[in-house]
């Protein structure tokens, strides 16, 4: 987990963001918009970002004009973090193809442990470079199968809206950009710092879920059940411990339907949701209260401190106490639902 806010200490945590031939506007400017809502407790900013080309050049959108870049390649070289939001002028890549002599001579460039994130299609970028090979990813989930041919050595996972793997992070299409950025705000600063930069961009913090929800299927009948009154049934009571067949009984359906429909829906188990809604609690309380770790277990739902010390290192890989140090900082901005 990053706490701080550059390399060695230099002050703001500099992001290059690569602008490629025929990109979509949307996509190229989350990260300004997203990263530059980002400030500390004095309202300074807490990351410089930069758009740049491979060569220092304009180069076209997919939208009718023509961008002129602040930096060139010497961005790359410089960030902290370089991200590649997707393009829709480099078909070969979509057959496994090379890249560009100037976008690979500008990706070789980057410095060993420089912070490699994608948005959509930037996947693409990476994969080529043989940054994804043997490790865990994502992208649009409509190009799952084409991207499996083109990068067989990649771990794709097209049922998730983002990936982190450390140092190389990858998000499904479009506004899981968004909800990538948040993510990485909140993996270097907390859930003070991201909530409020989501509520400058009038965006949720993070979204249940994965593009499962969002894959093509039949419609359902009109009078088909859903979960939806279930999970929010459940929100108030995360502090109970909650069973699989108390969910499914009060969605008045049988174990085996509530589970299928549920993962339909959410793209997620009923546990594994649970247990995402138990850790945003859990984290909030050790972010925005001096609570004892067995009381925040408690209100989490999580029953004991051993169980939300598992849980947590399982998912963020970092004990309660530990996270609390980090992010329980004086002066902190309070938490307010969003």
């Amino acid at each position: 987990m990053e706490a701080a806010t550059g390399s060695g200490g230099r002050g703001r945590h500099r992001i290059a963001v690569l602008a490629l031939p025929g990109f979509p506007p949307f996509e190229l400017g989350i990260p300004s918009r997203v990263f530059g809502s980002a400030m500390n407790e004095r309202g300074e900013a807490l990351y410089e970002v930069v758009v740049c080309t491979a060569d220092g050049r304009p180069v076209p959108s997919d939208s009718g004009f023509t961008l002129q870049p602040a930096a060139g390649p010497e961005a790359l070289a410089a960030a902290d973090t370089v991200i590649i939001p997707p393009t829709h002028a480099m078909p070969e890549l979509a057959h496994g193809g090379p890249l560009p002599p100037e976008v690979a001579a500008a990706i070789a460039g980057i410095r060993p442990g420089t912070r490699l994130v994608s948005i959509c299609t930037g996947s693409y970028v990476l994969a080529a470079a043989g940054l994804l090979d043997g490790r865990p990813a994502t992208t649009h989930w409509n190009l799952a199968p084409e991207f499996r041919r083109a990068y067989p050595r990649v771990l794709l996972d097209e049922e998730v809206l983002f990936v982190d793997d450390g140092d190389i992070l990858t998000s499904a299409g479009v506004s899981s950009g968004v909800d990538l950025c948040l993510h990485m705000i909140r993996r270097d600063h907390g859930a003070a710092v991201t909530n409020r930069a989501a509520r400058i961009c009038v965006v949720p913090p993070w979204r249940d879920g994965g593009q499962a929800q969002y894959i093509d299927r039949p419609v359902p009948e009109p009078t088909v059940a859903t979960t939806t009154a279930t999970r929010a049934w459940a929100l108030e009571h995360l502090a109970e411990p909650l069973t699989l067949a108390e969910l499914a009984a009060h969605a008045r359906m049988s174990l085996r339907t509530f589970t299928r429909r549920f993962r339909d829906e959410v793209g997620a188990t009923p546990v594994q949701w649970l247990t995402a809604q138990r850790l945003e609690i859990a984290r909030n309380l050790l972010e925005s209260s001096d609570l004892p770790v067995d009381l925040v277990a408690h209100r989490s739902g999580f029953g004991s401190a051993n169980s939300l010390r598992a849980h947590m290192r399982s998912a963020i890989g970092i004990s309660p106490i530990a996270y609390r140090r980090t992010f329980n900082r004086p002066n902190s901005i309070a938490l307010t639902p969003n």
